[in-house]
Order: structure tokens, then C-alpha cells, then sequence
């Protein structure tokens, strides 16, 4: 009896230290403890109720364990170190985020995949990071507004309301009659709209109206497609100066008439020149100071002849001319 009393505590120990086991590998991170694997991190602004040997998720698949979560005083930030599966694929560019399961559910940290074609991080890489919005501040300011909306309902008094509301009651019952006039107007006029009747019943019912809609749409549409005809024509026309075309793109475009512009101008600058230099008969005239008294000397003789016949009279002109003449 002894001796079976002694194997059941001992069966019974063996039991505890294989529970305590299980329990302490859970508690470091599981079996991924056992099978090393990588670290990364990642700094928050704060880490809300996540603690050590929570779950690193990828997709809701689980690809870790938080190890241990620090204050950085160098970055003020909370650094989130992860132990992470080694065959898990995780990229420089994934982000790190914080998240909940429900409201009284578990944390644990979510990495994205990052993109296809950033490298893998490694062993003591650090994530970037997505800050979720605390849910103690959401709560809170979930309970203030709940405490401002009971404040409001609170000041709604019957006398509150009575004294909101009596104004417009007392007006409506003074003009019942003519609200109840306006109303039955505003119910024939929109018959009448409905019927047709009326600018504004023809303006909707009135097929005319659409109809000169229309034709105004369509010489619109016309007057544009003209206009892309002449701007064709236009463009066409242009092409054609450019290329040479025509007496235009001759005169743009050819060369013999530059060249004889060119010829004409230095020849008329020669011309000019020579003039200038006293050279042939019109740079005579121009320039001779000689023909300029000779000229100014007979102009003289030929105004002093002129005052002799008027003074003579038209008889003795006459008698001159006939001595000349005979």
C-alpha cells in the first residue's frame, strides 16, 4: 500500500511539472520559443493593454509573439519587440498596427505585407508603425457627448417647449384661413402645371419648346462643324504656304525672290550713293550749287518779265506777239 501511495505522488508530480512546463513555454511565446526565429520591432506612441505573449497576426494568420514591450527614452516612444516565426515573410515596408479582437477582446499587433518587391527584413529590423485611436478617449468623449445630449433633453421643459413652439401655434391659428387659401392656390396652380396650362405647363409639356430646344442644339452642333471645317481649310492652307504651294508659298518659302529683293535693295543703295557722292545728272541736280544759282538767277529773269507785261497791258502782249510772229 505504501508503495502504490508512493508512485501516485509521483505520478501526480510528474504531472504538475509537465503542466508547469506547458504553462511557462505558453507564457514565453509558445512553441515558437522553442524554434527560434527572427526579432523585429516597432515604436508607438502607445501600446494601449498589449502585453508579452501576445500574437503577431499577418492577415489573421498568426506569424509570432510579443517578447517584450519597453519604454525607448530616446525616441519617447513604447518599442514593441517580436519574435517571429522563421519562415514567416515579413518586408522593410510592412506596417506594424495595434488592434483589438472586440471590446474586451485580447491585443496583439497586425503586420501588413508591404510590397511585392521590397526586400525581407531581418533579424533587428524596425517596422513602421499605424497608430490606432485609443479606446479609453473614444470612450470618454463618447461619455461626454452622452452627458451633453442629457443636459440638452434636461433644459426641454414643458414650459421650454410652450414657449418655443406657442408663437408659431398662435400665428397658425390667426391665419388659418389665409394659410388655408395659399394652399389651395398652390394646389390649382399645380394642376394647372400638371394639365399643361400656363409658361410654365407649356414649357414642360409643350412639345414646340423641345422642339426649338433642339434646333437650336443642332445649328450649334452645325455652326461647330463649320468651324472645323474652316479651321481644316485653314490648317490646309497653311501646310501648303509652308510647303511652297501657290503664289504665297512661293513668296514665303522661295528664295529667288529674297535673293532679288536683296539684288534690288543694293542696287538702289548704290544708287543712293551715288546721288549722295554728286554722281550722274540727278546727283548733279542735287548736289550742284552751280545749277541751284543758275536755276534760282532764270526763276529772277522770268518774274521780272512777267511784272513787264502786266505793265504793258494785253494790247501791247498782243502786238509783241505778232511782231515775233510776222
Amino acid at each position: 500500500m505504501k508503495r502504490d501511495s508512493l508512485e501516485t505522488k509521483l505520478g501526480i508530480f510528474v504531472v504538475l511539472v509537465v503542466f508547469a512546463a506547458w504553462a511557462i513555454v505558453e507564457t514565453l511565446g509558445g512553441v515558437e520559443w522553442l524554434q527560434g526565429g527572427y526579432r523585429v520591432s516597432a515604436l508607438f506612441d502607445s501600446v494601449q493593454e498589449l502585453k508579452p505573449g501576445d500574437p503577431v497576426k499577418m492577415a489573421g494568420v498568426e506569424i509570432g509573439r510579443v517578447e517584450n514591450i519597453a519604454l525607448d527614452l530616446t525616441n519617447e516612444k513604447v518599442r514593441v519587440t517580436m519574435r517571429l516565426d522563421p519562415h514567416a515573410v515579413v518586408k522593410t515596408d510592412s506596417q506594424a498596427t495595434i488592434k483589438f479582437t472586440g471590446l474586451m477582446g485580447q491585443n496583439y499587433v497586425a503586420i501588413d505585407f508591404g510590397s511585392p518587391s521590397a526586400p525581407q527584413a531581418v533579424n533587428g529590423a524596425v517596422l513602421a508603425t499605424v497608430e490606432q485611436p485609443d479606446l479609453s478617449a473614444m470612450m470618454t468623449k463618447l461619455d461626454k457627448a452622452a452627458t451633453g445630449i442629457q443636459n440638452l433633453t434636461k433644459d426641454f421643459t414643458p414650459d421650454t417647449i410652450n414657449n418655443l413652439f406657442g408663437p408659431l401655434t398662435d400665428f397658425i391659428k390667426q391665419n388659418s384661413g389665409h394659410i388655408g387659401g395659399a394652399i389651395s392656390n398652390i394646389e390649382a396652380i399645380t394642376a394647372q402645371v400638371a394639365s399643361g396650362q400656363g409658361t410654365v405647363g407649356k414649357l414642360i409639356y409643350d412639345p414646340t419648346f423641345y422642339n426649338s430646344a433642339m434646333d437650336t442644339v443642332s445649328n450649334l452642333q452645325a455652326a461647330v462643324t463649320s468651324a472645323h471645317t474652316v479651321l481644316a481649310d485653314a490648317q490646309q492652307v497653311i501646310l501648303g504656304v509652308n510647303r511652297g504651294r501657290g503664289t504665297l508659298g512661293k513668296l514665303v518659302t522661295d528664295d529667288t525672290l529674297y535673293n532679288a529683293t536683296t539684288a534690288s535693295m543694293t542696287n538702289l543703295n548704290q544708287i543712293l550713293l551715288k546721288i549722295n557722292q554728286g554722281q550722274g545728272t540727278v546727283g548733279k541736280l542735287v548736289n550742284d550749287q552751280e545749277f541751284y544759282k543758275n536755276a534760282k538767277l532764270t526763276l529772277q529773269k522770268v518774274d521780272k518779265a512777267a511784272d513787264g507785261l502786266e505793265d504793258q497791258g494785253p494790247l501791247s502782249v498782243l502786238g509783241i506777239m505778232a511782231n515775233n510772229l510776222f
